[in-house]
């Protein structure tokens, strides 16, 4: 009788994954059953995690070179792929990302969302154990590696450049071409295209220099273990019922009202927090007594940054080559 109902309950489960999506966000296909079908999913180095700002290690790392970023893009893509909402771009060159914690150029691949029931939770990563209600993830990948497909063999194949959510009284009006497109799209595998150019810069946060940075994974099986994870500090504000758009999107099982992966144990990893390299610069004021030229002094303080930014760079470089062993 026992072998009777194992039989039956493996028979259930091949039905259900035959017949639904390949892993979901409750029950017998949600994240604590991932690792059943993803052996990946229970590595040591997964993502989402909750960062604590005691314990994150202080660097001035070199300026992330933004490209194509501010240009408008045509021919800009929405999908429900029945998880989430992409956002794909047709158009070449793509935009791509250097500088940082990255050694090398990245490539845009797409951008997807994470958002929660209500205003109250719903990203992945955790900043001091707070929740925000959604999160963007921008996903790239290593230019020398060629596709997307071929960048996950390698650990440094993709980045993502997440950005956190908060709630705003005013909506967001860069923002009104992806609520509008989302109204086309609430049932599974439908894709619209945007009916207006399109620019990453605007819907992003002003300040792009402060954030923390890690090696983790995907958050989505197979939750390959190939991410630089790019967390930056400052949120997006936008209204109420622009979040709540996002939770009308469908799955083949009814309504995406959440989709976040439980964080992840740390484990023996260590987070690091960019500091604003131009602090000194901002923060300047010159002594009107003084005979050293502005120059000279803004140039002893680019020394200083610049050794600190060095010392930076070869910090975080032996860390996570001995957190990958």
């Amino acid at each position: 009788m026992y072998f009777v109902i194992l039989f039956v309950i493996a028979a259930f489960q091949a039905f259900h994954y035959a017949n639904s999506e390949d892993f979901g966000y409750d029950g017998v296909i949600g994240p604590v059953h991932w690792g059943e079908r993803y052996q990946e999913c229970r590595g040591k180095h997964q993502s989402p995690i909750d960062i604590n700002v005691l314990r994150v290690k202080q660097v001035a790392l070199p300026d992330i070179t933004f490209i194509g970023f501010d240009d408008s893009i045509d021919d800009v893509h929405v999908t429900n792929n029945g998880h989430t909402v992409l956002i794909e771009v047709e158009n070449e060159p793509h935009p791509r990302v250097s500088g940082g914690p990255l050694d090398g150029d990245y490539i845009f691949s797409q951008m997807h969302f994470h958002w929660g029931d209500n205003d109250t939770f719903g990203s992945e990563d955790k900043i001091n154990h707070r929740s925000f209600p959604m999160e963007l993830h921008m996903v790239f990948f290593k230019e020398e590696y060629k596709t997307p497909h071929d960048a996950v063999r390698h650990s440094d194949g993709l980045a993502v450049l997440a950005f956190f959510y908060e709630l705003d009284r005013h909506e967001h009006p860069a923002y009104d071409d992806i609520t509008s497109a989302l109204s086309n799209v609430t049932e599974p595998h439908t894709s619209v295209v945007m009916n207006h150019p399109f620019s990453f810069l605007n819907i992003l946060p002003y300040d792009l220099n402060r954030y923390f940075t890690y090696r983790g994974s995907l958050t989505t099986p197979p939750c390959s273990e190939v991410v630089i994870w790019l967390d930056f500090e400052q949120p997006v504000r936008l209204a109420h019922d622009q979040i709540e758009v996002f939770r009308e999107l469908r799955s083949a099982t009814g309504k995406i009202r959440h989709n976040f992966r439980p964080i992840q144990p740390i484990g023996d990893r260590v987070v690091f927090y960019n500091i604003d390299n131009k602090y000194f610069s901002y923060n300047e004021v010159d002594d009107p007594d003084e005979d050293i030229p502005k120059r000279k002094k803004n140039n002893s303080y680019r020394s200083i940054n610049s050794l600190y930014t060095l010392f930076s760079v070869i910090i975080i470089n032996v860390s996570l080559f001995y957190s990958r062993k």
